[in-house]
């Protein structure tokens, strides 16, 4: 008999340029400033509490909704950053990561027909969550030399069919950070609308230079219509663990929770004691990750200062975009392959991150959330561009 032929769900789908970037990068022996991975080891006494949490007998499912220990510390951990305390119960759902959490959020709100307003560039899990919810994806891009958004073009945007607005702040691949300006635009576009918001965080606490994170969970006008989503993963050092959480009102944490149930239903047991132990124990780490992080990005722009690399600013996460128009022609897909075949240095290509390119935009985006021999390895590779 003759199989059924394949319809795929995700026709523009192939596999994720990080995964093709990294495949690449072992290949070839090169240093993989690529994918957003720190190559340093967790907090201790992170580590030490997953060890505590297996031993004392926590490996069987959790709760659907996550541990109640670390649902509280996220309560008790938001009301110290944000001067708001969801509740534990109703508003907090612990989830296999953030990009489970965003599927799940979408797939909650989101039905065939609708339409769902992205950012671009962004990141390359959201308009496949689009798609498979039966929605179209309505690409706004962001100013292509600053990454700062446009309101008017996203009120232009907005139809009625309009169902979400999903912005990301601190972004991927910019760095680039929304400003209470932006949150009162933000709020004045969505106001009096059946729109709900999608705020993408999991970089909330890398921010450089004495800069404040405006999360959607300061604002109550926006807070009572979003999904704000944050990555144990990026705070912590262990994107390998795949833990991230949503905050949202009980209406929508009880949609959300439906998708959920039926995605992962939960998520690693001993991971999220340990986080719950590391909440509490060192709220230190997350209120110092910005100073932990900006003198690697400080030192690693001064030395792409020495190669024929352009910096541009980075105000938060851990990502650095370059500009390589000095050096070549080239789109970014086959720069990036080149330099990484060639001359032993892994980068991510920024056209993944768009559905329309901007006409001869030349950047690329590297890593600094790495030890410094790994990058001063790098270094001593681009210096020979």
């Amino acid at each position: 008999m003759t199989p059924p032929i394949v319809e795929t769900r995700l026709p523009k789908v192939g596999t994720t340029i990080f995964t093709v970037m990294s495949q690449l990068a072992a290949e070839h022996g090169a240093v993989n400033l690529g994918q957003g991975f720190p190559d340093f080891a967790p907090p201790g006494r992170l580590v030490d509490a997953l060890g505590e949490a297996l031993r004392h007998g926590h490996n069987q499912y959790a709760p659907m909704t996550g541990v109640p220990s670390l649902r509280k510390a996220i309560a008790d951990k938001t009301q110290r950053c944000y001067g708001v305390r969801p509740d534990a119960d109703s508003e907090i759902t612990v989830t296999s990561g953030a990009s489970e959490a965003i599927f799940d959020a979408v797939a909650a709100v989101v039905c065939a027909g609708d339409e769902v307003i992205v950012l671009d560039p962004c990141y390359d899990c959201y308009e496949p969550a689009i798609d498979l919810a039966g929605a179209t994806a309505v690409h706004v891009p962001l100013d292509p030399h600053s990454f700062a958004p446009d309101w008017d073009k996203v009120r232009a945007a907005i139809s009625p069919r309009t169902r979400l607005l999903m912005i990301n702040s601190p972004h991927n691949p910019s760095g680039a950070m929304l400003s209470t300006a932006d949150m009162e635009s933000i709020a004045t576009l969505l106001r009096d609308t059946g729109i709900w918001l999608l705020s993408d965080e999991v970089y909330e606490h890398i921010v450089f230079d004495g800069a404040r994170h405006e999360s959607v969970l300061r604002y109550p006008e926006l807070r009572e219509r979003a999904f704000v989503i944050s990555s144990f993963g990026k705070t912590y050092h262990c994107t390998g663990w795949k833990v991230g959480y949503c905050i949202a009102p009980p209406a929508l944490s009880v949609e959300f929770r439906k998708v959920h149930q039926y995605n992962t239903f939960c998520t690693f047991t001993p991971a999220q004691h340990a986080f719950a132990a590391m909440i509490d124990g060192e709220p230190g780490h997350y209120e110092q990750l910005g100073a932990f992080y900006q003198p690697k990005r400080d030192r690693f722009r001064e030395q792409l200062l020495s190669t024929r690399l352009q910096p541009l600013p980075v105000p938060g996460g851990y990502f650095q975009l370059v500009d390589y128009s000095a050096i070549s022609d080239l789109d970014d897909a086959a720069f990036c392959r080149w330099l990484t075949v060639e001359h032993g240095v892994a980068a991510i290509p920024l056209s993944p991150f768009y559905a329309t390119p901007p006409p001869g935009q030349k950047l690329a985006r590297l890593c600094f959330a790495k030890n410094d021999a790994t990058l001063d390895a790098a270094i001593e590779r681009l210096q020979k561009l």
